[in-house]
């Protein structure tokens, strides 16, 4: 006698593997902590062993929950895939994204390119600010959903990815050697900057805002000019620029999270689209790196 799979519950198990967490996949899913964790013992059970163990890094299949993982995700995709074809696959009307300026080309662009092609009836708005303004306008309800980055120990919106905060100046530069120091941030509400002046004044150094809010491009002239240092997240950082290492003299700065937003109010089914999109997409970059 066939029996069926509920592709519900390895819906969940899937993303319990990609976030290696019940609580953070409770949060993709929009279910509770409890009821994620009360699918996966229902498909343990059918499984015939635990599909998970925790280590230092959180919840990671077990070999079992390994051979499992793969033949779920070929469900899933050929689930997904049938549905969009019963429905006409038409995902259309307006999402409103915010990203800080410093995300958009190394990761957001790219996502929101591929996002494009999937659905082009969609009309994609990108709106660019700092962090700070972004989360301020999700909570307005100005926006359907923002990325934006935000202090590891403080962070509230759903984690994508963790990367240090680091000092880059220009190609074998000077300009972190000046005192004071001259400093060339893009906006002056950027999220880094409460982290980077309280490592300076720890460090007892001095330092002068070289320029702030003129935007992106004017900031990496400044610094390919040589005239001030700035500081972003490593994997922002543009290949013709250095990353300043440790003997340079500057202080050690914190990690910073990326992370999702969405307002309080039901996601229409584009923007619940491209938030899928972002996510898995986020998952396919930390596997790679």
């Amino acid at each position: 006698m066939a029996r069926n799979l509920d592709t519900t519950l390895l819906r969940s198990f899937a993303a319990v593997a990609d976030r290696g967490s019940m609580t953070a996949a409770a949060q993709v899913l929009n279910l509770t902590q409890g009821a994620v964790s009360q699918q996966i013992a229902r498909l343990e059970a059918l499984a015939g062993g635990p599909l998970f163990v925790r280590d230092r890094g959180g919840l990671r299949p077990t070999a079992l929950g390994e051979r499992l993982l793969g033949k779920s995700r070929r469900l899933l995709a050929l689930n997904d895939e049938i549905w969009a074809d019963i429905t006409g696959g038409a995902v259309d009307g307006p999402v409103r994204i915010g990203v800080p300026y410093d995300l958009v080309a190394p990761s957001i662009a790219p996502m929101l390119r591929s996002f494009a092609a999937a659905c082009p009836q969609v009309e994609l708005s990108l709106i660019c600010g700092s962090s700070p303004e972004l989360a301020a306008r999700i909570a307005d309800g100005d926006l359907d959903l923002a990325v934006v980055e935000e202090p590891v120990e403080t962070a509230r919106g759903e984690h994508l990815m963790t990367d240090r905060l680091v000092w880059v100046g220009a190609r074998g530069g000077s300009a972190h050697r000046s005192t004071p120091l001259p400093l060339s941030l893009v906006v002056e509400t950027c999220v880094f900057r409460p982290a980077v002046m309280a490592a300076l004044r720890r460090q007892g150094r001095d330092w002068r805002s070289m320029f702030e809010n003129g935007g992106l491009d004017a900031t990496f002239a400044t610094v390919r000019m040589d005239l001030a240092v700035s500081a972003w997240l490593a994997f922002t950082v543009p290949s013709d620029l250095d990353i300043l290492p440790p003997d340079s003299g500057l202080p050690d700065l914190p990690s910073f999270a990326v992370t999702l937003h969405q307002p309080a109010r039901p996601p229409s089914l584009a923007a619940a689209e491209l938030v899928r999109h972002i996510r898995d997409a986020f998952v396919r970059s930390r596997r790679a790196a």
